[in-house]
Protein backbone atom coordinates (compact mmCIF):
# COMPACT_ATOMS: atom_id res chain seq x y z
CA UNK A 1 0.00 0.00 0.00
CA UNK A 2 1.62 3.11 -0.70
CA UNK A 3 2.40 5.88 1.85
CA UNK A 4 -0.22 8.10 1.36
CA UNK A 5 -2.99 5.95 1.75
CA UNK A 6 -1.15 4.04 5.25
CA UNK A 7 -1.80 7.88 6.41
CA UNK A 8 -4.77 8.28 5.43
CA UNK A 9 -6.15 4.40 7.25
CA UNK A 10 -3.72 5.39 10.25
CA UNK A 11 -5.57 9.07 10.44
CA UNK A 12 -8.92 7.34 10.36
CA UNK A 13 -8.22 5.30 12.98
CA UNK A 14 -6.99 8.20 15.21
CA UNK A 15 -9.96 10.00 14.26
CA UNK A 16 -12.12 7.43 15.34
CA UNK A 17 -10.40 7.11 18.33
CA UNK A 18 -10.56 10.90 19.27
CA UNK A 19 -14.42 10.90 18.34
CA UNK A 20 -15.31 7.77 20.78
CA UNK A 21 -13.30 9.52 23.45
CA UNK A 22 -15.67 12.41 23.01
CA UNK A 23 -18.67 10.25 22.95
CA UNK A 24 -19.42 8.97 19.35
CA UNK A 25 -20.70 5.67 18.58
CA UNK A 26 -18.62 4.84 15.85
CA UNK A 27 -21.28 2.53 13.44
CA UNK A 28 -19.16 2.28 10.32
CA UNK A 29 -15.70 2.62 8.65
CA UNK A 30 -15.21 2.92 5.37
CA UNK A 31 -18.69 2.40 4.13
CA UNK A 32 -18.37 1.88 0.21
CA UNK A 33 -21.02 3.49 -2.06
CA UNK A 34 -20.49 3.49 -6.08
CA UNK A 35 -16.39 3.50 -6.41
CA UNK A 36 -15.95 5.75 -3.42
CA UNK A 37 -16.51 5.93 0.40
CA UNK A 38 -18.04 7.48 3.31
CA UNK A 39 -15.02 7.52 5.81
CA UNK A 40 -17.00 7.39 9.29
CA UNK A 41 -20.51 6.89 10.05
CA UNK A 42 -21.31 7.66 13.96
CA UNK A 43 -23.92 8.84 16.18
CA UNK A 44 -23.56 10.97 18.87
CA UNK A 45 -25.92 12.63 21.06
CA UNK A 46 -29.50 12.88 18.70
CA UNK A 47 -27.35 13.08 15.29
CA UNK A 48 -26.56 10.39 12.43
CA UNK A 49 -22.93 12.20 11.93
CA UNK A 50 -21.05 11.58 8.46
CA UNK A 51 -17.26 12.52 9.44
CA UNK A 52 -14.81 12.85 6.59
CA UNK A 53 -11.29 12.39 7.57
CA UNK A 54 -8.12 14.17 6.43
CA UNK A 55 -4.99 13.76 7.38
CA UNK A 56 -2.24 15.35 5.67
CA UNK A 57 2.12 15.15 6.76
CA UNK A 58 2.06 19.09 7.07
CA UNK A 59 -0.37 22.24 6.53
CA UNK A 60 1.97 23.80 4.49
CA UNK A 61 1.07 23.00 1.15
CA UNK A 62 -2.75 22.54 1.70
CA UNK A 63 -4.33 22.69 4.92
CA UNK A 64 -6.42 19.31 4.87
CA UNK A 65 -10.06 21.14 5.28
CA UNK A 66 -9.15 22.91 1.92
CA UNK A 67 -9.64 19.57 0.35
CA UNK A 68 -13.39 19.05 0.87
CA UNK A 69 -14.33 20.56 -2.27
CA UNK A 70 -18.06 20.91 -3.63
CA UNK A 71 -17.67 17.95 -5.57
CA UNK A 72 -16.40 16.03 -2.45
CA UNK A 73 -19.76 17.33 -0.55
CA UNK A 74 -22.10 16.41 -3.76
CA UNK A 75 -20.47 12.57 -3.14
CA UNK A 76 -20.59 12.31 0.52
CA UNK A 77 -24.09 13.70 0.30
CA UNK A 78 -25.59 11.27 -2.22
CA UNK A 79 -23.56 8.81 0.10
CA UNK A 80 -25.54 9.89 3.10
CA UNK A 81 -29.36 9.70 1.08
CA UNK A 82 -28.20 6.08 0.07
CA UNK A 83 -27.40 4.79 3.19
CA UNK A 84 -30.43 6.83 5.09
CA UNK A 85 -32.45 4.83 2.97
CA UNK A 86 -31.12 1.54 2.95
CA UNK A 87 -31.06 1.45 7.25
CA UNK A 88 -34.02 3.65 7.62
CA UNK A 89 -32.21 6.55 9.11
CA UNK A 90 -34.50 8.84 11.01
CA UNK A 91 -31.83 10.85 13.28
CA UNK A 92 -31.10 14.73 12.19
CA UNK A 93 -28.13 14.43 10.08
CA UNK A 94 -24.84 16.38 10.71
CA UNK A 95 -22.09 16.33 8.33
CA UNK A 96 -18.29 17.12 10.63
CA UNK A 97 -14.53 16.82 9.42
CA UNK A 98 -11.65 15.89 11.28
CA UNK A 99 -8.48 17.25 10.50
CA UNK A 100 -5.17 15.64 11.11
CA UNK A 101 -1.62 16.14 10.87
CA UNK A 102 1.14 14.29 12.49
CA UNK A 103 2.87 16.42 14.99
CA UNK A 104 6.24 14.37 16.58
CA UNK A 105 4.88 10.97 18.02
CA UNK A 106 1.64 12.86 18.63
CA UNK A 107 -1.42 14.44 16.34
CA UNK A 108 -2.69 18.23 15.46
CA UNK A 109 -6.25 17.12 15.06
CA UNK A 110 -8.92 19.52 14.72
CA UNK A 111 -13.02 18.72 14.60
CA UNK A 112 -15.30 20.77 12.89
CA UNK A 113 -19.09 20.15 13.67
CA UNK A 114 -21.10 21.01 10.99
CA UNK A 115 -18.50 21.77 8.29
CA UNK A 116 -20.98 21.99 5.82
CA UNK A 117 -24.70 21.77 5.19
CA UNK A 118 -25.92 20.19 1.69
CA UNK A 119 -27.00 22.24 -0.83
CA UNK A 120 -30.74 22.35 -1.75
Amino acid sequence: MADHNELGKTGEAVAAKFLEEKGFDIIERNWRYKQKELDLIARHKNYFVVIEVKTRTTDGWENPKEAITPGKIRFIVEATEAYIMEYDIEEEVRFDVVTLIPNGADWKIEHIEEAFHPTL
